[in-house]
């Protein structure tokens, strides 16, 4: 299945074989096809060259493992605020799908930050019979990365607000110390809301776009960049911190991406279908996106440790 990345990653948006499949069907036209895969070229120039996409300084910077435990508890803070945020979002594009297969997208993404565990049928009922340690159930360690919601476990330790709960409470930081908007520095505040306006807009192309932009930003690698720092202090410092939240988002973020080419294909060749608006929606919320990452930046090189 080709997988939509970043184009500094050596990959290139292309026709999958799906499409293929379905010029062979007589579906499309090879106009069609031909018209599909310029388009793809403008979505590589448009959205995935962006700057945050392939050159980030605070993730670079992060991942040399050189982050005091005050700009630790600093960059949680803040992304615990983000990760919180973005249940409104996911909640509104569930509300706002213009269809039942996107809404249905929407929900697999929002009730596994919920805490509904992935169920991939094949290999659960292979190890239906296998003993389980229900108080891990919700260990992201332990948790699938692959299958759906459909027919998952819910599990409060599945959670992924609570996944990184447990890693501020190693640094020291609280329930109450986390996640919510008064912790928040301007530039995260303004991230999450633009993710409220893009991700979750009411307008479905739009939305489509930011959604398509931003799950290909989460699977170009920041996500390892982070899982490096982190690493690096492990080892160095904190032998004992639960990491499983970044490795197990660093898992997962690749899927995503590939799921948000799958969507482009279905609406692209719907009547209606509007790539500017897709466009636009893509940029707007990379743009937000941005100002997040340079916001930390920016703080970090002030010495900003508290809001």
């Amino acid at each position: 299945m080709a997988t939509a990345t970043a184009p500094h990653s050596g990959v290139r948006l292309c026709i999958s074989p799906r499409i293929e499949a379905r010029l062979a069907a007589g579906e499309l036209t090879q106009a069609q096809v031909d018209a599909f895969a310029s388009f793809l070229t403008e979505v590589e120039r448009e959205l995935l060259s962006h700057r945050i996409i392939h050159d980030n300084p605070y993730t670079r910077w992060f991942a040399t493992g050189q982050a005091t435990d005050d700009e630790l508890r600093f960059f949680i803070q803040q992304f615990s605020v983000f990760s919180n945020e973005f249940l409104k979002a996911a909640l509104a594009r569930v509300i706002n799908a213009p269809s039942l297969e996107q809404a249905r997208a929407a929900k697999e993404i929002l009730l596994n930050e919920l805490g509904v565990i992935y169920h991939k049928p094949g290999r659960d009922d292979q190890n239906a019979n296998a003993p389980v340690d229900k108080d891990r159930e919700g260990d992201p360690d332990l948790v699938s990365t692959e299958g759906t919601v459909d027919g998952g476990t819910f599990r409060f330790r599945a959670a992924h607000f609570e996944w990184l709960l447990r890693m501020a409470e190693h640094l020291g930081l609280g329930f109450n110390d986390i996640g919510k908007r008064i912790h928040g520095r301007p530039t995260t505040l303004h991230f999450c809301d633009e993710l409220i306006r893009t991700y979750g807009s009411e307008d479905g192309m739009f939305a489509e776009g930011a959604s398509f932009a931003v799950e290909n930003w989460a699977a170009a690698g920041f996500w390892q960049e982070l899982e490096d720092g982190f690493m690096h202090i492990k080892k160095t410092r904190h032998p004992k911190m639960p990491l499983a939240f970044f490795t197990w988002h660093n898992r997962v973020e690749g899927q995503h991406a590939g799921h948000t080419l799958e969507e482009l294909e279905e609406v692209y060749f719907e009547p209606g279908f509007d790539r500017e608006r897709f466009l636009r929606g893509g940029r707007e919320i990379l743009e937000a996106v941005a100002v997040f990452w340079d916001g930390l930046e920016a703080d970090r090189r002030a010495g900003v440790t508290k809001v």
